[in-house]
């Protein structure tokens, strides 16, 4: 494809400089005259912080978890295997590089194939806030996270006589694709009950070319809170939250036909406790995963070398997790939080290679792998004058990993003793940042822009993972397994501006990362066994940024768009880093008039030549360079009332045949056509309707 179409949309975005935007704490034109439908990206909502509301119709549409929804944030990508369920990249990074917590408890899941990366167990219309923070720039929710945390966040209940409301979505689209979200509650000066579910499903979709792909999926989930408000500053929660359903994946051998997952979280929140102890923030969560994959009840039968009879795998993960924090007003200017977290989890698997001869039911769980965390950390905030911030923090973490597997799988069928079977690992990670804010504040009465300035310097250590040491069975270099992998570490720099005025925002981040000890997964080890997956540590670095601008043309006219780019080098082979997404960018145009809106999404793709073939991570490998493709969507939406709107719209509206440079490589599914990567879905139209009540 000719470079113009980036030529356009750069100069789009660059076009701001003399009227963007600014640090988005203040309201502006811009914010108020919200069009119907989120068509690019959420808002940069300050210094590498991105926030977006998942309730509001959005397009291109996504899938109902919780990959498909950060995809829309620029420098976010995600690797398809299916219909549903992909694993999201945050500017080429994958797995535990991205801490991912719901309401402020860790995630994880139980496949060692990934069929269930932790956004698997997120429903985002469950939720009234997604955020995002870049980099390592927080030391408060957790170890790792070295390439950003995702945040899926409830709003605090706010103590009230009468605080009910009733939210319901439902969704109608291309091949069978129907979804329906409830969101109720009921609250009074006691407290409140609140009351939410979703049902997703859909049929197996059409690429472009008219090929079925292997992907259908049904998924449901159910959650009760009961909040007690014995005073007007105090909060006791308790939940709980309940899920399941089934996948079918393109990618692979099996499909996932149970993700049972189950939730219990207490949670006690006290408020101004003296004048500067403002605030005490507690919980415990407890989540049992239960996952079941086969090759036998979502597709045909078909006996295969590696899988001859009825074959299922049924690992489950069990995890308890604690996290307490104290806000203190050290002085006027001076904001500290403090605090301790852990969590302990086991994982276990029991299969059987011919469940009509030996139903895994009837085997007993074998215990594989052992994590336990604990963590203590401080995050401080100086705020010496108005507009100007200096933060900083750091927290240390103690890490034992346990390594209970006797055997383990060299190539592809040879079961051989674990060469480091009842091993404990034991590691001193750190991590911290300080990052310095600088306003430009805008003149009284005046349209001067508002400015803020930002730079940020974080380090994270990170353990490898159990997708690094323990899924598939890998392998290092020198034996049988993974489990010895050193801690990764990262050094980030984080530089950008916000600018804003009435009507135009900018914002620009830019970064440079140093990685000691990344954590490579490689296919192409000669010396191995054929099948064999290694797990070996290399030096790399990686450098980009996202550029975000909108543009208030008229009251009624807004014109957006967005520009990502990530390059990595693998500094220990000299070879490009594998799995770097390409330059992605975006550009819409939206009308909005009283009732209605109108608009369209043009998304611009460049081609990928900078690869490592059978190189990656833990979710995919490099399969080969890809093309540059452009994809146009186009969405309309009515209010009929205060409390009712209807969407509709087209996503590839040219019905492009096309795939992800990121996406996993197609497999032999009987019935369906394979191909050298799970393309994405073509012409698809939808219609939804939204009731507040």
């Amino acid at each position: 494809m000719s470079p113009a179409p980036y030529r356009v949309l750069l100069a789009l975005s660059v076009a701001a400089t003399g009227a963007a935007t600014s640090h988005a704490i203040a309201q502006s034109a811009v914010d108020r005259l919200e069009s119907e439908i989120i068509v690019t990206a959420p808002r940069t909502e300050g210094p590498l912080q991105v926030v977006t509301d998942p309730g509001m119709p959005r397009q291109p549409l996504p899938a109902h978890d919780g990959a498909d929804y950060l995809k829309t944030i620029p420098g976010f990508s995600v690797i398809r295997k299916g219909g549903t369920d992909g694993d999201p990249l945050f500017r080429g990074m994958a797995g535990s590089r991205i801490n991912v917590l719901s309401e402020e408890a860790m995630l994880l899941g139980g496949c060692g194939a990934r069929m269930d990366p932790p956004t698997a167990y997120v429903f985002p219309q469950n939720y009234d806030r997604i955020r995002v923070l870049k980099g390592p720039q927080s030391v408060l929710w957790g170890a790792g996270g070295s390439a950003a945390t995702v945040l899926f966040e409830r709003d605090p209940y706010e103590h009230s006589t009468d605080a009910s409301k009733l939210d319901v979505s439902a969704l109608m689209g291309s091949w069978g694709r129907r979804d329906l979200a409830v969101d109720g509650l009921y609250g009074s000066e006691l407290g409140y009950v609140r009351v939410q579910g979703s049902d997703a499903r859909s049929d197996d979709y059409a690429d472009g070319r008219g090929d079925d792909v292997h992907g259908e999926y049904h998924r449901w989930n159910a959650q009760v809170m009961l909040g007690w408000t014995p005073g007007e500053n105090t909060l006791v929660e308790l939940s709980g939250a309940r899920s399941d359903g089934e996948a079918a994946y393109a990618d692979r051998l099996m499909d996932g036909v149970r993700f049972d997952r189950e939730a219990v979280t207490l949670r006690v929140r006290q408020r101004d406790i003296t004048d500067w102890f403002t605030l005490l923030d507690a919980h415990v969560a407890y989540g049992y995963v239960d996952h079941v994959m086969d090759n036998y009840n979502l597709r045909d039968f078909v006996p295969t070398m590696m899988m001859p009879g009825r074959t299922v795998s049924n690992p489950d993960r069990e995890t308890l997790a604690a996290h307490v924090a104290a806000t203190l007003e050290v002085t006027d200017e001076l904001t500290a939080v403090v605090g301790v977290d852990g969590h302990d989890d086991a994982h276990s698997v029991r299969s059987s290679m011919n469940q009509l001869m030996t139903a895994y039911q009837d085997l007993p769980r074998v215990d594989d792998a052992r994590f336990e965390q604990r963590g203590l950390f401080g995050e401080f905030t100086w705020q010496p004058a108005p507009g100007r911030s200096l933060a900083w923090g750091m927290r240390a973490d103690h890490w034992r990993v346990e390594d209970k597997r006797q055997m383990v799988r060299q190539g592809m069928m040879t079961m051989v003793p674990n060469s480091t079977a009842g091993a404990r690992d034991t590691d001193w990670l750190t991590s911290g940042f300080v990052r310095y804010e600088h306003g430009l504040g805008r003149r009284p009465n005046t349209e001067d822009a508002e400015v803020i300035l930002f730079s940020g310097l974080g380090y994270a250590e990170r353990v490898a993972d159990y997708w690094e040491r323990f899924g598939n069975d890998k392998q290092s270099l020198d034996t049988n397994s993974a489990f010895l992998t050193d801690p990764e570490r990262t050094t980030q720099l984080d530089v950008g501006a916000i600018r804003r005025t009435a009507r135009t925002r900018l914002s620009a981040s830019l970064f440079a990362s140093h990685v000691d000890d990344y954590v490579l997964i490689d296919t192409r080890v000669m010396s191995k066994p054929m099948g064999t997956v290694v797990t070996r540590s290399v030096d790399a670095r990686t450098w980009g940024g996202e550029l975000e601008y909108a543009w208030r043309v008229t009251d009624a006219l807004l014109l957006e768009s967005s520009l990502a780019y990530t390059q990595g080098r693998n500094r220990t082979d000299g070879h490009a880093l594998a799995q770097m997404p390409p330059l992605e960018g975006r550009v819409s145009l939206a009308y909005t008039h009283e009732q209605f809106s109108v608009g369209g999404l043009v998304r611009l793709v460049a081609k990928q030549d900078r690869v490592d073939i059978g190189r990656g991570n833990i979710i995919g490998q490099d399969v080969g360079g890809s093309d540059d493709f452009v994809i146009l969507s186009l969405n309309g939406s009515y209010r009929l009332s205060r409390q009712i709107s209807v969407s509709a719209g087209v996503d590839n509206l040219l019905d492009a045949n096309y795939a992800e440079h990121l996406s996993r490589a197609g497999s032999d599914v009987a019935g369906y056509v394979r191909t050298d990567r799970v393309y994405e879905p073509g012409r698809t139209l939808w219609l939804k309707l939204d009731m507040r009540l």
